[in-house]
């Protein structure tokens, strides 16, 4: 596996810190109304109220109360392709992205281990609601996107980039396929049925014929 370096990124200015503050705030709020009353009885109003915010800024940011979600669910998937990027040198890409994925899935403190809890939520909502699986399918399409970007460079400019791509949807399948089956069942986010197994044993059926 070859890696061409890549320059740093621009740490983020205070204003778009602060932006990502509010967003975050706004999408927390959003999941506590949805896990307490449900999709139909939650409205944009009253996640501004709980947020703290106007509703006018509360569409600033979103288009609809099922949008306000999305910042929740995808930050496990930014901090997994940051985990991937950072993988060093001569890591074979399979394994690179077990441990990564692992990485990812499993929390480090209670932070983590809460924002899963949150997205379990979520999920068991989004079953019933379907503008907010829209928003669920197009954060893991994203996901994928930018998961393609985080392979080809790790995989090298000789790397076939059909593989890549296949290796990027069956990586993103894994995970979304682990995230919305644990949903299902009340298994703690830790231990042989948390999501990081789930997402390395789909992970291995879904990537098994890969060459990368």
């Amino acid at each position: 596996m070859t890696h061409r370096p890549e320059p740093a990124p621009a740490p983020p200015s205070l204003t778009q810190r602060r932006k990502a503050a509010t967003q975050l705030d706004i999408a927390r709020a959003a999941a506590e109304l949805f896990t307490e009353h449900g999709p139909d009885g939650t409205t944009a109003e009253s996640i501004a109220l709980r947020a703290g915010v106007a509703l006018r800024t509360f569409y600033r940011y979103f288009r609809s109360k099922q949008d306000a979600v999305a910042p929740l669910l995808t930050t496990g998937g930014d901090r997994w392709r940051d985990a991937l990027a950072a993988t060093a040198p001569g890591v074979p890409l399979r394994t690179a992205l077990e441990e990564s994925i692992a990485a990812s899935l499993t929390p480090a403190g209670e932070a983590e281990a809460e924002a899963l809890r949150w997205t379990r939520g979520l999920l068991r909502a989004a079953r019933t609601d379907p503008a907010m699986r829209a928003v669920w399918y197009r954060v893991n399409q994203e996901s994928e996107e930018r998961l393609r970007e985080v392979l080809a460079v790790l995989a090298g400019p000789a790397a076939d980039p059909l593989e890549v791509r296949l290796a990027a949807a069956a990586a993103t399948d894994a995970n979304r396929i682990a995230l919305e089956s644990w949903a299902e069942t009340d298994a703690p986010v830790a231990g042989p049925d948390s999501p990081a197994a789930l997402a390395l044993r789909c992970l291995r059926g879904l990537a098994g014929g890969l060459e990368l």
